[in-house]
């Protein structure tokens, strides 16, 4: 059996660490592709839940019935993918016989794991011993797949890749980008640490002005010339706005479209998470293909939103949409913004929140002095007035933003007829 696998020295133990925390320590894997042959449906159901999940992005899974059984027959005709996934409910003696067999038909560069039904030390020293790459025993959940897949495929050696947090907006207008600039600065300040701050709204992004920055290259020259991009250049294009925080800024020029594919900014984020461990990505209030996929992969999303209905809609789809296409992580970071304004009638906050079923991580009143003194002048809202309240909270958001906090829970009230009144809007 030796044209099976060899054994990867670095595996998870899931069971030291909760299930959520181990997935956010796991890098994103690489282009593989993956074919599984299950017997049992909760398997079945924890493979494709792994499958959809944004760590896995990047792989193609192929899901088969039947066991090793099905896996030998099938691959006398057809080529063996990167990973073989095999469950098998028989005795320890004739799994191993069986897995003899598929050998004869398994291709020398493909890794097999097995899930298999008997808890059995034996087994496991004979199944590593003649190649096979993990043994798992079931029952299994959708954190152990994916944990055991990325120890076999992601370099152990590797340093640890920053923290993507995605910032958006429910509207246009609602400061979103006004708080990822000052997040991104106060994360830096605080914790001592690198930050980088990505502006994706290629032609109208302002942190630029936000920072007082006029760098002569930035994200247009990473995204239109990807075969180019690594972490030497793209050092090249950043601009230092303090100790600590850098920018990758947008040029802010009309002079050509910008109009992308649903990679398009993959590499560059993942090029900034090797380079800082903290990147606060500025996305613009779009729906492309480009803006799904970057909030669907990143690590937290932080959802800005002013306390009016047409915000409290797009909140309620953004994070519908974003619980599908992220099952296995936490629903958007929720900031209202902006509330207080005189005269301006407003859902309360607290109806607001319960509407989404989320806790606010930061509730903002409306400051037009201190945000609109900081704009003019090119400076961080923690520059203009340090001791402000809203300093303050941002501060806070920071640490949450982190891990080193966590929000605290409010009691929720009751939510009235807000959905009622959207329903009859319609």
């Amino acid at each position: 059996m030796t044209n099976l696998a060899y054994k990867t020295e670095h595996t998870f133990n899931w069971k030291e660490e909760s299930a959520s925390a181990a997935l956010q320590s796991l890098r994103p894997l690489p282009r593989i592709s993956i074919q599984v042959f299950c017997e049992t449906a909760p398997v079945a159901e924890a493979i494709e839940k792994a499958g959809a999940d944004r760590r896995m992005a990047k792989t193609h899974v192929k899901m088969h019935m039947g066991g090793i059984s099905a896996a030998i027959e099938y691959y006398q005709s057809a080529a063996t993918p990167n990973l073989i996934i095999l469950e098998s409910r028989t005795e320890p003696g004739e799994l191993i016989d069986s897995l003899n067999q598929l050998a004869e038909v398994c291709d020398a560069g493909t890794k097999v794991v097995v899930i298999g039904h008997y808890n059995d030390v034996w087994l496991y020293r004979e199944l590593i011993r003649t190649g096979i790459s993990e043994y798992v025993v079931a029952p299994v959940s959708m954190p152990d797949i994916v944990g055991v897949i990325a120890g076999i495929f992601t370099d152990p050696s590797a340093g640890p890749i920053g923290k993507a947090l995605a910032f958006v907006g429910g509207k246009g207008g609602v400061g979103s980008s006004t708080l990822a600039h000052n997040a991104g600065w106060a994360m830096s300040k605080l914790f001592e640490s690198e930050v980088m701050v990505v502006d994706l709204d290629l032609p109208f992004g302002t942190a630029n002005i936000n920072f007082d920055q006029d760098p002569p290259q930035g994200i247009a020259e990473a995204v239109f010339a990807p075969e180019r991009l690594d972490e030497v250049y793209l050092d090249r294009l950043l601009a230092q706005c303090a100790e600590g925080l850098s920018l990758l800024a947008a040029p802010s020029t009309l002079d050509r479209v910008y109009d992308f594919d649903a990679e398009a900014f993959v590499h560059i984020i993942d090029t900034a998470q090797r380079t800082a461990p903290v990147v606060v990505l500025d996305v613009p209030h779009l729906w492309t293909s480009w803006t799904k996929t970057t909030l669907a992969r990143a690590d937290d999303i932080v959802l800005t939103v002013t306390p009016e209905l047409a915000n409290l809609r797009n909140a309620k789809n953004l994070i519908d949409t974003l619980r599908k296409l992220r099952p296995n992580d936490d629903p958007p970071r929720l900031i209202i913004n902006q509330t207080n304004v005189p005269k301006r009638p407003e859902i309360g906050v607290d109806d607001f929140a319960d509407a989404l079923g989320l806790v606010p991580l930061a509730v903002i009143p409306f400051e037009p002095q201190l945000f609109g003194k900081a704009a003019n002048s090119g400076r961080m809202l923690g520059e203009t007035d340090a001791n402000h309240p809203i300093v303050q909270a941002i501060n806070d958001m920071a640490h949450v933003l982190t891990g080193r906090r966590e929000i605290r829970q409010k009691k929720k009230i009751g939510l009235g007829a807000l959905f009622g009144r959207l329903g009859r809007r319609k």
